[in-house]
């Protein structure tokens, strides 16, 4: 039986993963136990770490603690929305070739990684998190983005997933993932109409759906922005506290990375704080230069603050029914989901601006987006079983952006409208611009303005070995070939010479990662891993070493009366001698502490025995291990 296919929430600030099975998603906790995971990656002298423990390190290690990565995915370096990033991050981001690297020191070298390569490192921590969970290797997986995600960052989420060594089957849109687990939770009948308010931590969404009995689900339009979430409120309410501190003691704390890690952690807590009480304090001990700082902030502060990026979501509202050609009044349910929609000033303006429509609750803003792409990852796993229970779902998606080619040289035509239904394809021809021309340059673009400059360029080629022909009359039949994930194929063909085909998939063009440079990263990551299962397993041998002596000591306390006070002393003595190595020696490598549990072993088992068996009435069974 094929192992199932997973669904991951890969988010700005926390990522999800579930898979459906016994009829029904099942949320997975990762080894912490918490069914969120940080999108945090950290790397120490000793280790590379993931998660919660990645956070938890942040402010003693600010500059090699990696996060917001989503941002940077797909965006060259020159972006307005990286360059003003990297005012918030303390971690150094540089330009790799017109691309950003992330610049961190790694085992006492400075290494340089890719967002896509940090990306990957957090969908391997998803990864393991369900091969721990299933007990089996997982290969599949389906894979969010936001809906607003323009073909490079799909794209770079594609080569993500292939880095950390899975097989993405589908690239789905956030919001269309949370309306297929609305939609399923419900069960409905008919026909319904629903507006999904996605905001997250890093990016914003809104879809409009219409659900036909609960099994079709058709995007009827998507706008949104892939840089507004909780972070941009987060980092209000840094640059609130900064000003503050600098009013009362008269310094910058923006100049210590360090600092602004604390105050950074500090900030989110208030933000969360704010969400259930009106008001909210900051007290850091020692938090730049040695100075205490304490400060409180109201909610109605907060929200006067983030007014301007509250409104901005409302905007995207009224693009999406604009796009959908829907009033208010035809949306029947309006789905909130992301974390940042427990802000309830959030909550509030999209209840005022569908005339005091209630927003709906019902699913957890959470978990919703990963159980949605578990529930795509069984329908495209094609399990009878499942599908029984699923039922005959299809989803159909649109494309966020319109995508057209330049003609004239200065404008864009557009191939594909915004919200046009994928997969989806169409070709047109083109006439040359001069006499006997011999080649032509394809230009590909993404966005809804006229001219070439206002619009991204996202890739180009060039078709050469045309046969002569005047100038006007057609000779290039290009076609835009969308499928399913969103990821763009162009090609063109001479009309007189059928077999003069150039082709490009976008997901390789415009500084996006080469197939070497991803077989590269994904060696790399192969490497990670085994380091990896080396830290594990050198961490499972000195526990169980530790636990051994541990347990040693208890049997020696434990001893009768009638024990030999020289065994007990050569026992004890042994066992404080095996503690003091390891504390002195907290990187030994796996053969060292190999060595030292087999010989401690030799050395301690026939005493134990001893004084176990004092009365016959105990079995001593070493420890397998000691719990930290």
């Amino acid at each position: 039986m094929a192992s199932p296919t997973i669904g991951i929430d890969l988010g700005t600030t926390y990522s999800c993963v579930a898979v459906f099975q016994h009829g029904k998603v099942e949320i997975i906790a990762n080894d912490e136990g918490a069914l969120t995971t940080p999108s945090c990656v950290a790397f120490t002298d000793t280790e590379r770490i993931i998660g919660e423990v990645a956070v938890s390190q942040a402010v003693r290690n600010p500059e090699n603690t990696v996060f917001d990565v989503k941002r940077m995915m797909g965006r060259p370096f020159s972006d307005p929305t990286v360059q003003e990033e990297m005012k918030n991050w303390p971690f150094a981001v540089v330009n790799d070739r017109g691309n950003p690297a992330i610049k961190v020191e790694y085992k006492g070298e400075r290494r340089q990684f890719s967002p896509e390569e940090i990306s990957s490192m957090i969908l391997g921590k998803m990864k393991e998190t369900a091969e721990a969970y299933l007990g089996e290797p997982i290969t599949d997986a389906v894979v969010t983005v936001p809906a607003y995600f323009n073909n490079r960052q799909r794209s770079a989420t594609m080569d993500a997933g292939k880095i950390a060594g899975l097989n993405i089957r589908r690239i789905i849109n956030e919001p269309t993932a949370a309306a297929l687990a609305y939609g399923l939770d419900k069960n409905l009948n008919g026909e319904k109409t629903i507006l999904v308010f996605d905001l997250g931590g890093g990016t914003f969404d809104v879809s409009i759906l219409k659900i036909s009995s609960g099994s079709r689900f058709q995007v009827l339009s998507t706008a949104g922005e892939t840089h507004l979430g909780g972070q941009d409120f987060d980092n209000t309410l840094v640059k609130y506290f900064a000003d503050e501190f600098k009013k009362q003691h008269k310094k910058d704390l923006t100049e210590s990375r360090r600092a602004m890690r604390k105050l950074k952690a500090a900030s989110e807590q208030a933000k969360r704080t704010l969400s259930c009480s009106s008001q909210a304090r900051v007290d850091i001990d020692s938090l730049y230069r040695g100075i205490h700082f304490n400060c409180s902030i109201s909610r109605s502060r907060f929200e006067k603050m983030c007014g301007e990026l509250f409104r901005r979501t409302l905007d995207s509202v009224e693009q999406a029914l604009s796009d959908a050609k829907l009033k208010k009044s035809s949306i029947d349910d309006v789905v909130m989901v992301g974390g940042s929609t427990r802000i309830p000033k959030v909550q509030q303006l999209l209840e005022d601006f569908f005339d005091g429509k209630r927003v709906s609750k019902d699913i957890n803003p959470d978990e919703a987006v990963a159980c949605g792409a578990a529930l795509q990852g069984a329908i495209l796993g094609n399990d009878s079983n499942k599908l029984d229970l699923i039922g005959s779902v299809t989803l159909q998606d649109v494309i966020p952006l319109s995508l057209g080619i330049e003609v004239n040289g200065f404008s864009m035509m557009k191939m594909l409208e915004r919200n046009t239904e994928i997969p989806a394809c169409r070709s047109e021809q083109f006439s040359l611009g001069s006499d006997k021309q011999t080649s032509a340059q394809v230009k590909v673009l993404e966005g809804e303005r006229v001219m070439t400059s206002d619009n991204n360029v996202i890739g180009e080629f060039l078709i050469s070995g045309l046969v002569e022909r005047p100038r006007g009359e057609p000779g290039i039949k290009v076609t835009f070939d969308v499928n399913a994930d969103g990821i763009l194929r162009v090609s063109a063909v001479d009309t007189k010479k059928s077999d003069n085909v150039m082709h490009i998939t976008i997901a390789e063009s415009n500084g996006r990662l080469s197939a070497a440079e991803v077989d590269r990263m994904m060696r790399e990551a192969e490497q990670f891993r085994e380091e990896d299962d080396a830290l594990r397993k050198r961490v499972n041998v000195r526990n169980e070493l530790e636990g051994y002596v541990i347990m040693g000591l208890r049997t020696v306390d434990q001893a009768g009366d009638d024990a030999s006070e020289e065994d007990k002393k050569t026992a004890r003595s042994t066992c404080n001698e095996v503690l003091e190595w390891l504390e002195k020696n907290r990187l030994a490598e796996l053969d060292e502490l190999t060595y030292w549990l087999q010989s401690t072993k030799e050395k301690l088992s026939p005493l134990l025995q001893k004084l176990n068996s004092g009365d016959g009435s105990r079995q001593y069974t070493p420890s397998a291990g000691s719990m930290h």
